[in-house]
């Protein structure tokens, strides 16, 4: 594969001056890969590899949420976490209009716009967290407090 573009999660880390490292895993191109499958792929425990899920709130706003792979989102807490009645996720269609990002390359840094993001507070026990660089097939890696401020991001306990 060798050096590919940027994408547009690498360079708001880069701009931000977040430390990261790039990571390919194998994949079809254009099929999305489970989590969990990732985490085995690149050797590394699912526990500090984490997922963007895209919900809308019955106010009709936007709020992205990032939990590890293997865990699901609490809607009921991820509500809460943002001052919601209630929170539902988007239908796969609509991720690329609302995100700019493709399902399965789903980054929370860097969407077209900027979005009420939430980790799991399950993130703070981390050394290191992954999360999609922004395409099929990449993950970055950063420190969950780089990666956090870079996402201007809150914690909350959102997962069951």
């Amino acid at each position: 594969m060798g050096k590919e573009a940027k994408t547009n999660a690498m360079r708001i880390l880069e701009r931000e001056k977040v430390a990261y490292t790039a990571h390919e895993y194998p994949h079809e191109e254009g099929v999305a890969v489970d989590g969990v499958t990732v985490a085995a792929s690149m050797g590394e425990d699912p526990a500090c590899v984490y997922k963007t899920l895209v919900t809308q709130g019955s106010s009709k706003n936007y709020f992205v949420f990032v939990i590890p792979v293997a865990a699901e989102l609490d809607l009921k807490a991820a509500a809460r976490s943002v001052g919601e009645k209630s929170v539902a996720m988007i239908h796969v269609a609509e991720i690329n209009k609302v995100t700019g990002y493709v399902r399965g390359g789903c980054s929370p840094v860097g969407m077209k716009k900027q979005y009420r993001t939430v980790f799991d507070e399950s993130v703070l026990t981390q050394q290191k967290v992954y999360v999609s660089g922004g395409r099929i097939g990449t993950q970055v890696c950063c420190a969950p407090a780089d990666l956090i401020r870079a996402a201007r991001a809150a914690t909350a306990k959102i997962i069951f």
